[in-house]
């Protein structure tokens, strides 16, 4: 398998690949969902004229497109058709504000900006001229593009930024693929599973541990503009879903919609961000739905994670539902002190991770020193500190670095004896 969406049209060009549940009028009434599918051949024919159209605004190897929405079966488009070009694909969060919205495209300073008419204040913010609307990109004449040829990505192919707008991490082919290895293996993701979205495109929990492992697998997608709790339980119980991932708050809030039990039963289980209160756990496991609590970060979607099976995988650490279970496949991780020597055994301290799903590292402008920021993006790591990089104000996302072939995610973890991990 690969990240190829063609390749899975040409397997299964008829299987549905989202069901965009979107409601088509502003104000429809609460609860309601408009159905549209979209079959991995249509989706696949969506990113190749994609393609063709950015190749016509002169996008290809090395170059950046952003992307300013809400959840549309069009970013998912515009990921394939910069894979199939060679560019980066940087999805914008519509959550920033104007005085955060610059942070990203200081460091991306994209080739092209691609925006929904709804985000025309925000993306006035961006210092940047060269910006389409979808509606302009739908309309763009199609330039022929080379069906054989497979262009080398000079660049990442994914770009994310964090909740405050930086830092922007890089993500390889290899390291999204992996990824989507991981949900295969760690949560037994597959082509039957119908999967609700209920976190924006533009995280790495919404597009990499979600949407792309999901059309990985040949699985549907189920996709909303922005998460609903009423309209997110309809489509729930009228598609059938088999696994459901998201927040505390989205759980709890699905949990506390009248005719929870009864929408949910087709429900096989379900993932949840860390920290969860053992009441949320509870309202689904009543209904026969274990969960699995998990940990991941912008620079690891998913490092840590519970199993379905067992009540805690840390037996009577997880009372404040911190617990988080053990390094997913292919994912190390350890705990190190003060100075960043490793612990081992029963311990307390800062985790750090290592391993292929880890993002390449952050994405910067290249050089120090204003003669060299005209130059294109990459990818820092190693010896750079990012701890002297941001203000003592700003998010946990602000707080890693990468140093000596590991992640330091800057959170405080324990482990137990048996290699569980509890957050601190």
């Amino acid at each position: 398998m690969t990240l190829s969406l063609a390749h899975r049209a040409d397997r299964f060009p008829d299987r549905t690949a989202v069901v965009d549940i979107s409601e088509r009028r502003l104000h429809a009434p609460a609860e309601t969902i408009h159905e549209d599918r979209v079959s991995y051949g249509e989706l696949s024919t969506i990113a190749e004229r994609t393609a063709e159209r950015l190749s016509t605004l002169a996008i290809g190897p090395g170059e950046t497109v952003c992307l300013v929405t809400r959840n549309r079966v069009t970013a998912l488009a515009l990921f394939f058709a910069c894979r199939r070009l060679g560019a980066t694909f940087a999805p914008i969060s519509h959550l920033l504000t104007p005085a955060t919205v610059e942070r990203p495209f200081d460091v991306l300073e994209p080739d092209l900006v691609v925006s929904e008419a709804a985000q025309r204040d925000l993306v006035r913010s961006i210092p940047f001229d060269r910006a389409v609307t979808l509606e302009e990109l739908s309309e763009t004449e199609r330039d022929d593009v080379d069906a054989d040829e497979r262009p080398s990505m000079e660049n990442p192919l994914l770009a994310l930024h964090g909740d405050t707008g930086r830092p922007v991490a890089g993500y390889s082919p290899d390291a999204i693929e992996r990824n989507c290895l991981t949900s295969v293996a760690a949560w037994g993701v597959a082509a039957n599973d119908t999967v609700p979205l209920t976190a924006p495109l533009s995280t790495a929990a919404g597009l990499v541990r979600v949407a792309l492992s999901v059309l990985y697998v040949g699985g549907t997608l189920l996709l909303d503009r922005a998460f609903d709790p009423g309209d997110a339980l309809a489509a729930i119980a009228e598609e059938r879903a088999t696994l459901l991932a998201g927040r505390e708050t989205v759980l709890r809030d699905l949990a506390a919609q009248s005719g929870f039990e009864d929408a949910v039963e087709s429900l096989e289980r379900a993932i949840c961000e860390a920290p969860v209160g053992d009441d949320v756990v509870a309202a689904y496991r009543e209904c026969g739905v274990p969960i699995a609590r998990v940990y991941g970060c912008l620079e690891c979607p998913t490092a840590l994670s519970q199993g379905f099976e067992t009540e805690s995988d840390s037996a009577g650490a997880d009372v404040d539902g911190t617990a988080v279970g053990r390094p997913v496949p292919d994912c190390r991780a350890r705990l190190v002190d003060g100075g960043g020597e490793p612990l081992e055994g029963e311990a307390d301290g800062r985790l750090q991770l290592s391993g292929p799903m880890l993002a390449d590292g952050y994405v910067t402008a290249r050089g120090a020193d204003v003669e060299n920021w005209d130059e294109p993006a990459e990818l820092e790591r190693d010896e750079r500190d990012e701890y002297d990089q941001h203000d003592e104000s700003d998010e946990r996302s602000d707080r890693g670095r990468f140093i000596d072939g590991w992640f330091d995610t800057a959170d405080r973890f324990r482990r137990d004896g048996d290699g569980n991990y509890v957050r601190r």
